[in-house]
């Protein structure tokens, strides 16, 4: 087992450096200089200079990557050049909308994921398995931006049920929070479930055909039974790997999402970071992203030995 945490946690290190490099040198690369766009079109190349020197963003690149991958070492992501503040407190600040979305999404997906792929495996050729199967498909195809326009229109609206943007007041109770959260997750939530629909399915398929289950059926056993404690047990595998997968998803997929809902979340904070060029804060957020991402990936190696105990680590 330590050896096992040792050589992943390795390999989660090499990730991240890799990401730094490639979030660095991309970021480097756009267009546009976030200094002639905070002080706009009036200010003099003395003034671009002055700010360029006080950011550091007048030393060669390789030297400004060595500064900015020594201050993260410290547990430094660096001072927001609009913000001006650390780019951590940046992201604390909008961490909880994203946080709630995100939980809130995955709860979702699994809910309309889980059964309708047990379903459509249970009840294969079915017009049933159609129907979901139709359903994954026309979630994997929809943008969510397109989406969550239609549900804003409906819902908020023409029906009033639901605030059309924002994550209510600054002092807002939490249930009014998590009620502001319910249109935008819903959006998520239903079009990552198609992922969770079709892993299922396939995974149940694979072991329904199984010995121990057609005897676990001979025994007189319940559909029930045969199927959610036999079948379901040895098909967790790829359903939590799927299921993983779709919580580091939800990270991403929330900057497109908080935009059309006017979220103050972690994606506006990235949207208006780029918009800026807002180098530090777009570094930052994007490697802590990232750092999230492959921590759920190792926890997710880790569920396998607690899923399947023939899983060794």
């Amino acid at each position: 087992m330590l050896r096992f945490l040792a050589t992943r946690f390795a390999g989660m290190l090499v990730v991240l450096a890799i990401v730094a490099v490639l979030v660095f040198v991309l970021t480097r690369a756009a267009s546009g200089d976030p200094v002639s766009v905070l002080l706009g079109d009036q200010a003099t190349a003395a003034d671009i200079a002055r700010v360029q020197k006080e950011y550091g963003l007048d030393k060669p690149l390789p030297v400004q990557f060595g500064y900015w991958l020594r201050e993260v070492l410290q547990g430094n992501l660096g001072q927001s050049i609009f913000l001006q503040r650390p780019v951590a407190q940046a992201l604390l600040e909008r961490a909880e909308p994203t946080t709630l979305l995100s939980l809130m999404a995955v709860a979702i997906a699994a809910l309309i994921g889980l059964p309708c792929g047990i379903v459509s495996a249970v009840l294969r050729g079915s017009w049933i398995d159609q129907l979901f199967t139709g359903v994954a498909m026309l979630g994997a195809s929809i943008p969510s931006f397109w989406f969550g326009i239609v549900l804003i229109q409906l819902f908020a609206v023409s029906l009033g049920w639901f605030p059309v943007s924002g994550y209510g007041a600054p002092d807002a109770a939490f249930g009014e929070r998590l009620h502001a959260l319910m249109l935008p997750a819903t959006v998520l939530g239903v079009l990552n479930s198609a992922l969770i629909i079709r892993f299922t399915r396939a995974s149940m398929l694979d072991v329904l055909g199984e010995d121990y289950v057609r005897t676990a059926r001979s025994k007189g056993l319940s559909e029930t039974v045969v199927v959610l404690k036999h079948a379901l047990r040895n098909a967790l595998v790829p359903i939590v790997t799927v299921l993983g997968l779709t919580a580091a998803l939800m990270i991403g997929g929330a900057v497109v999402t908080e935009t059309v809902f006017g979220l103050p979340g972690v994606g506006s904070l990235v949207v208006n970071a780029v918009l800026r060029r807002d180098y530090p804060v777009i570094q930052g957020a994007l490697l802590v992203i990232a750092a999230i991402y492959v921590l759920i990936n190792f926890s997710i190696d880790l569920l396998y030995a607690v899923v399947d105990p023939r899983v060794k680590v």
